[in-house]
């Protein structure tokens, strides 16, 4: 799974955390990251999956199952859209970035002045369901599937939209038919542009370079400039082993009773006494 990089996708995730176990939803990170998610669709404003699951013999789980696992956000009423959708459209800030396929950052405004919210916000607002034998919500594959989810809000904001119960196409005609949304049609058309914009990537995609004829490989190999005699100091981590501690305490592949990173701790500091005792 790629990593979260966009401001939708990253507090798709903090607002799920605010009210369910961190350390449990960070479990089921390794499920998103171990393409344990075989399979996902939209389905009837929310979204399905089919998920690897793993042998536990304490469950009785002796074959590696498939589990079917659904996440749902509690959908917005039709009447609240509409109240929505005039207030984006006399916006001309947002119903200008919403046709060129943009989502503003401060979208949830809109929403919060009227009690809503486009972002999970508490507990009933996230519908899970899943075949698996865990009783805890949510489940390790539940929180797998909302990291892909969240992942996914990185290439389409707008998922957000179609999981409170408003598919794009809708968002998009009901803004092109309010005032401004009606102008911004008529001056895209006379500028010969799409009212909607289409977008490959969020963010600036890498692009080769192929080395130029001129490099002289002598220049390349022996630079004229000295390396610094003195190295700046290293300034330290903001979060110690955080490579460790993204698998949380009880990462998939560790089966003992102390906490994973507990482990690791020790390991570090054995191995820097070793290299204080050379």
């Amino acid at each position: 799974m790629p990593s979260i990089r966009s401001w939708w996708g990253q507090r798709f995730i903090a607002a799920l955390e605010a009210f369910t176990d961190p350390a449990r939803l960070a479990r089921g990170r390794s499920y998103a990251n171990n393409d344990r998610v075989k399979s996902w669709k939209l389905d009837k404003g929310g979204v399905r999956a089919r998920i690897r699951g793993s042998v536990n013999p304490y469950y009785g789980v002796y074959k590696e199952p498939t589990y079917d696992t659904r996440i749902a956000l509690q959908p917005i009423s039709a009447g609240d859209w509409q109240l929505l959708i005039r207030d984006l459209g006399s916006r001309a800030a947002f119903v200008s970035r919403l046709l060129l396929n943009e989502v503003p950052d401060t979208i949830e405004k809109p929403f919060e002045a009227l009690d809503l919210h486009l972002l999970p916000h508490r507990a009933k607002d996230l519908k899970t369901q899943c075949s698996c034998p865990d009783y805890y919500n949510p489940c390790k594959h539940v929180a797998g599937l909302c990291y892909v989810v969240a992942a996914q809000l990185d290439r389409d904001p707008f998922l957000l939209f179609e999981l409170r119960g408003l598919p794009r196409e809708d968002l998009f005609r009901q803004l092109r038919e309010t005032p401004l949304g009606k102008a911004l049609v008529q001056h895209l058309e006379q500028q010969g542009e799409a009212p909607v914009r289409t977008v490959g990537s969020y963010f600036t995609e890498p692009q080769p370079l192929s080395p130029s004829d001129e490099t002289d490989p002598a220049q390349f190999w022996q630079a004229r400039k000295r390396l610094p005699d003195t190295l700046d100091p290293v300034t330290p981590a903001a979060v110690p082993a955080l490579l460790v501690k993204k698998g949380g305490a009880f990462p998939e592949f560790w089966a003992k009773d102390t906490p994973f990173p507990a482990v690791m701790e020790g390991v570090y500091e054995a191995v820097r006494k070793r290299v204080r005792e050379w």
